[in-house]
């Protein structure tokens, strides 16, 4: 989006200028104004199908007997497990204190708020009657309508409302300095104002910083196992099914090294774009990137070895329905959707056993694009190939999706893309306070 030199700080002051002034001097130029243009059309375009949704219902998707679910609920797991990894990056990194997430932190964890909001749009509209989405939750109620608590739809209900609402303080306490770094450096009077409030009187005073320290360590040991958490619960709604293809104990530790895995991509794309178009490569360095690619490296393996034990257990097992459904998923109609998953999962990340591709920007983001499309394609393969074979054969049934399902995909990217262009103009995209306490060990290595 520039093409201004890296800058090299040198002091804490440095810092504060370098990421201030993405902030109040930085407009983002030609290619941000391009972003953010293509990212309001497919906002626009998803405003319009949720319209027609509700104008019309669920039977504009292709959601049908036996295919109930589809791209909706696709899109929701992809996009939550997305969400799961940027607060588990920085708040797992916090706690073993490793000093590298300092310059990956602040966008990691806008990602997770930006991904859960996208993410819950789906389970609600696909209720049919969105406005009874207050039914999940126990509220008074003469009639005696309470939830199930025996479902994990409930379960994942309270684990996602608690997730959120610890990431969200997670994200804004650790924004509360960065505010008042803007504030004191902007000229105009209403920034002043804005930033102002939300830096709620901060001065940075020692016990002021003694306080955030603590906040900090608190919510982060809070959001670490509420990670594990809130994608096992979502694994629960597939397991809990007796349906063959769901009904598995490895789901939950399986969909939480996919979401890991899926989360990391997006990190790396992330974490790319940023540092080619603000110039940022003294910040973001290839040490970054490299730990980055040897993390999604790590988990990718881990999800490798998830698919292997699915096929193997259902071969030992002997169950006919489960050797069925990998039968239909290996060479059955959606056997391309099957290959393709493993391609872009398991053979594209093979290529980061070599150091040069894990510094190359280019090479990464090629293999965290293939990495989140095949993530997307498991998460619908996971759905359609469990339910469109399932152990009658009079109510087999394919899926067929519709322009309002690619409209609904389609439109959730450009959402996030758009709420994370609008932070990046009004936030800053670094965190100013650790990236000051690691230049001042820099001039000054004593401990």
């Amino acid at each position: 989006m520039n093409d201004r030199e890296p800058v090299h700080p040198a002091t804490p002051a440095d810092v504060t200028d370098i990421v201030t002034g993405l902030v109040l001097v930085h407009r983002g130029g030609r290619g941000w104004k391009l972003a953010f243009g293509t990212a309001g059309l497919l906002t626009a375009v998803l405003v319009a199908a949720i319209v027609v949704l509700l104008a019309r219902g669920v039977g504009i998707w292709g959601v049908t007997m036996p295919v109930a679910w589809g791209f909706a609920i696709a899109n929701y797991v992809w996009w939550i497990g997305i969400g799961m990894a940027g607060t588990f990056i920085s708040a797992a990194l916090y706690l073993t204190r490793q000093g590298w997430r300092s310059a990956l932190n602040r966008f990691a964890e806008a990602m997770t708020v930006f991904a859960l909001a996208v993410s819950a749009l789906f389970p609600v509209l696909h209720l049919g009657r969105p406005w009874f989405a207050y039914w999940l939750a126990p509220y008074p109620d003469r009639m005696g309508l309470w939830p199930q608590w025996r479902s994990a739809l409930v379960w994942d209900f309270f684990a996602i409302a608690a997730y959120v609402v610890v990431s969200v303080i997670y994200f804004y306490v650790a924004l509360v300095p960065d505010f008042a770094a803007v504030r004191d450096r902007t000229r105009s009077r209403g920034r002043q104002v804005l930033y102002g409030i939300l830096a709620m009187g901060w001065r940075g005073e020692a016990r002021e910083w003694e306080r955030h320290a603590t906040l900090t360590k608190i919510l982060a040991g809070l959001a670490v196992p509420l990670v594990f958490s809130v994608h096992s619960m979502v694994a629960l709604d597939f397991s809990e099914g007796l349906l063959p293809g769901w009904h598995s104990t490895i789901f939950p530790p399986f969909f939480v090294a996919g979401a890991l895995f899926s989360g990391a991509a997006m990190v790396i794309v992330l974490a790319v774009s940023l540092r080619r178009a603000y110039g940022l490569e003294d910040f973001i360095t290839p040490e970054h990137l490299d730990k980055l690619a040897k993390l999604m490296l790590a988990v990718g393996w881990v999800v490798t070895y998830g698919y292997a034990a699915e096929i193997f257990t259902a071969y030992y097992g002997g169950d006919p329905y489960d050797i069925a459904i990998q039968r239909h998923r290996m060479q059955g109609a959606y056997a391309w959707l099957f290959w393709a998953t493993i391609a872009c999962n398991t053979l594209s990340i093979q290529a980061l056993w070599w150091p040069r591709m894990r510094t190359n920007p280019v090479a990464l983001v090629t293999i965290s694009l293939l990495v989140l499309a095949g993530m997307w394609m498991e998460r619908f393969m996971l759905i359609v190939t469990s339910l469109y074979r399932d152990f009658l054969p009079s109510s087999w049934g394919m899926f067929h999706p519709t322009v309002w399902d690619f409209a609904f995909l389609l439109g959730s990217m450009g959402l996030f893309a758009l709420l994370f262009l609008v932070f990046v103009r009004v936030a800053p995209v670094l965190s100013i306070a650790e990236l000051r306490r690691h230049a001042a060990h820099r001039v000054d290595p004593r401990p």
